[in-house]
């Protein structure tokens, strides 16, 4: 496959920095507007619900089992097929009702099945995982933080987390836009788009600081524009490799596999355009803005 070559390319990337970072900073309000207004459709996993896996005599589809579950309104369950007769399913109703409903609708219209296990997640469960979610990216965000200041500098370390931030809040505010349900998976999601996005910034921060003792006679600004515009090529090409086998998995996937592949697609995006805008701008600024500088 053809790859793309910008070592040629001298755009000036820091020219638009304000006006990107104006843009994004409108982008993180909105985002938190979303939160504080219409939240997020969190899952099974963390608001409690009932968990059944059952093991079909035939091969099953699973439209055919969420059409099944619709006539007793629980069309919105998350379906999960291990293999072509086994499936797992979430609801958010705890009640034994329902449970028995659906039991029911799954032996008249769906097959014969054995009930592999039955579990009940209730809100302690769902509220303890919220925050064990909450503890791992919070460690994860530390833990960058003190890597990238040992092995760069502290100030590349702060963008570097400025930059995940930035890619963290927006994915959680185009979830909330969407209403698509936040489990498990998107968890996963978050903490592999964080190693993508900071990946992508420590290659553009890598190169700032390699240059900076060898690109002599020029400003911060010029020094940065030349370091992203000699690692575009790789961040454009890991970009587009990337995205079409997730693109592929959010077709193709199934409903759990495409959820965590949504997240990928909105993680790849926000994360190649805050590696090159948001890490390399904070970095600027903070130079230009420092009495030392």
């Amino acid at each position: 496959m053809a790859t793309f070559d910008a070592s040629k390319l001298n755009f000036p990337f820091m020219k638009y920095r304000k006006m990107l970072i104006g843009i994004s900073l409108v982008c993180i309000l909105a985002s938190f507007g979303l939160l504080m207004t219409k939240g997020l459709n969190l899952g099974v996993d963390f608001t409690g619900g009932l968990v059944l896996q059952v093991k079909f005599e035939k091969p099953v589809d699973i439209a055919e089992v969420r059409s099944a579950l619709s006539k007793i309104d629980q069309g919105n369950a998350t379906i999960q097929a291990f293999d072509a007769t086994d499936v797992l399913l979430r609801f958010q109703a705890q009640d034994d009702q329902v449970r028995k409903d659906v039991l029911d609708v799954l032996k008249t219209d769906v097959g014969n099945y054995k009930v592999l296990r039955i579990d009940k997640i209730g809100p302690v469960v769902g509220s303890e995982l919220r925050a064990q979610a909450t503890y791992a990216l919070l460690l994860a965000l530390a833990g960058i933080l003190i890597y990238m200041a040992f092995r760069f500098r502290f100030r590349f370390g702060a963008a570097a987390v400025i930059s995940l931030m930035h890619d963290v809040i927006l994915m959680l505010g185009v979830y909330s836009l969407t209403g698509k349900e936040v489990s498990v998976t998107f968890i996963a999601a978050i903490l592999t788009v964080a190693g993508y996005s900071l990946n992508d910034s420590i290659v553009v921060l890598d190169r700032i600081r390699e240059n900076w003792g060898q690109v002599r006679g020029k400003g911060i600004v010029e020094l940065v524009n030349t370091s992203i515009n000699q690692t575009l090529s790789r961040t454009i090409n890991t970009s587009v490799t990337t995205l079409l086998p997730v693109i592929s998995m959010y077709l193709f996937g199934g409903e759990v596999i495409s959820n965590f592949a949504f997240a990928f697609l909105i993680g790849i995006g926000v994360g190649t355009y805050s590696s090159i805008y948001i890490a390399s701008s904070m970095l600027v600024e903070w130079y230009l803005r420092s009495p030392k500088y």
